[in-house]
């Protein structure tokens, strides 16, 4: 309620118990649905949680991750010796003959049985230091498999945040569309009154219902777009795609991002660069594993042997062995068709390569931050140039439906009036949500993006 119609209200009688009681119970519900509006709106802290907890991508990275966490030991990379119990048994059933000087023997169906048992134990002590750099490869492998999760997290947080302001956005110029008809509803309520008097005519009153459909149809097609702009929403968070879901209403800025400071963190904290320096490591430990191939492997070699038989027809009737062994086993690879040489090559190749991408990736996010910082910079000059011009399209529409009111005016001027206050709310709202968006890119380049750092 404006002003003016405060002063009209005012001078109106004193109401009667009736309305009285009619008003009370109407602010009641009023309070009421604001209130259930709060509890049931969605913050965006609460969607970016729903989002890390039931986003499918989210999910996949976190087991990737536990997976290279169990990689991640010394068995795996060789340090540990092996120990194999192995056991047999085995049952023959047979025909033996034999002869000699002075006897001949004949055995039919004799059984025989076979009882054998062993452990061995077998620890590589030395194979060129490649269970080192195994064990330093699976620890920064297990690195990269907790940045690809850091890394996936903040590109949700960046889309949820994007597409949770994206539906503000929408919402808001939904309502400025609302109020564009009702603009056009008291337009055509005039031309209908001036009519009626005879100072109208019937080509501007249709003139006024033609903007009216126009209008609606306008409304019409924003109001698709914000379900879209939901179902969008829906996704990211993993729920039913016609879930509802109920924002706030502001676009909330921050203008105390210093370049200098961020774009310090941005070259230590960026989850994009640190990868790359890791995956330049993990390069150079391929490289060094490979080429550990070439030194002579030693092992220590132990067991404990049982074996047994019990023979029913044969010469001896048993006939058993048992005992430990021990010794040692050199390995050297003299010559394997140049293989070790070419995987060497390669390795060296792929260990320039990955040194390639870390410089392109760091000249590239500091030329996306350099960018990004000059369009938020801008976008923060045009929110204040954009209120300005939205408060003279304002007063300038009220004065404009005044004096239509009054006859001073064309049904022609003032939908010029309206559709200049139209574009200037809609820019405003663009703007806002441009400043927003870079802002938030700003933060997932330095390595800083959380709910708490969005302005929520």
């Amino acid at each position: 309620m404006n002003a003016q119609s405060m002063r009209k209200n005012s001078k109106q009688p004193v109401f009667s118990k009736l309305k009285k009681t009619t008003i009370v119970i109407t602010l009641l519900l009023l309070f009421l649905s604001s209130s259930l509006y709060g509890q049931n709106r969605l913050s965006l802290e609460e969607a970016v949680q729903i989002g890390l907890e039931n986003n499918y991508n989210i999910q996949l990275f976190e087991n990737r991750l536990e997976i290279a966490n169990n990689n991640h030991s010394f068995g795996n990379a060789g340090f540990l010796p092996s120990v194999e119990l192995t056991g047999s048994r085995s049952e023959r059933v047979e025909d033996n003959e034999f002869e000699t000087t002075q006897e001949r023997q004949t055995t039919s169906g004799a059984r025989s049985t076979n009882t054998a048992a062993s452990i061995n134990f077998d620890w590589t002590i030395f194979d060129g230091l490649q269970m080192f750099r195994s064990y330093n490869l699976l620890d920064e492998l297990e690195k990269v498999s907790d940045l690809e999760l850091r890394f996936e997290m903040e590109q949700l947080v960046r889309a949820v945040t994007t597409s949770y302001y994206e539906i503000i956005r929408i919402e808001n110029q939904v309502s400025v569309l609302e109020n564009t008809v009702d603009v056009s509803l008291e337009r055509i309520e005039i031309e209908e009154t001036k009519l009626d008097l005879g100072s109208g005519s019937e080509a501007e009153l249709l003139q006024a219902r033609s903007d009216l459909n126009a209008d609606r149809a306008a409304l019409l097609r924003e109001r698709n777009i914000l379900n879209e702009a939901k179902i969008a929403l829906n996704e990211l968070l993993a729920r039913d795609p016609m879930a509802g879901i109920t924002v706030g209403r502001d676009i909330p800025l921050r203008r105390d991002l210093d370049e200098a400071e961020l774009f310090e963190r941005l070259k230590d904290q960026n989850a994009e660069l640190q990868l790359a320096r890791i995956e330049q490591n993990v390069a150079d430990l391929e490289y060094r594993r490979i080429r550990g191939e070439r030194y002579p492997e030693i092992s220590l070699t132990s067991g404990y042997t049982f074996n047994r038989t019990d023979g029913g027809g044969s010469f001896f009737r048993f006939n058993e062995t048992r005992g430990f062994s021990v010794g040692v086993t050199a390995r050297f690879n003299l010559f394997d068709g140049f293989n070790t040489n070419r995987r060497v090559q390669n390795a060296k190749i792929s260990r320039k390569n990955s040194e390639l991408q870390l410089r392109e990736s760091r000249l590239r996010l500091e030329s996306e931050f350099r960018s990004i910082y000059r369009t938020y910079l801008s976008s923060l000059e045009l929110v204040d140039l954009e209120r300005e011009n939205l408060s003279n399209a304002e007063e300038t529409l009220d004065i404009a439906l005044e004096r239509f009111r009054l006859g001073d005016i064309s049904s022609l001027e003032l939908r010029e009036a309206q559709r200049t206050f139209l574009a200037a709310e809609n820019r405003l709202i663009t703007t806002l949500f441009e400043a927003k968006i870079a802002e938030t890119e700003l933060l997932q380049l330095a390595g800083l993006l959380s709910v708490s750092e969005t302005g929520e």
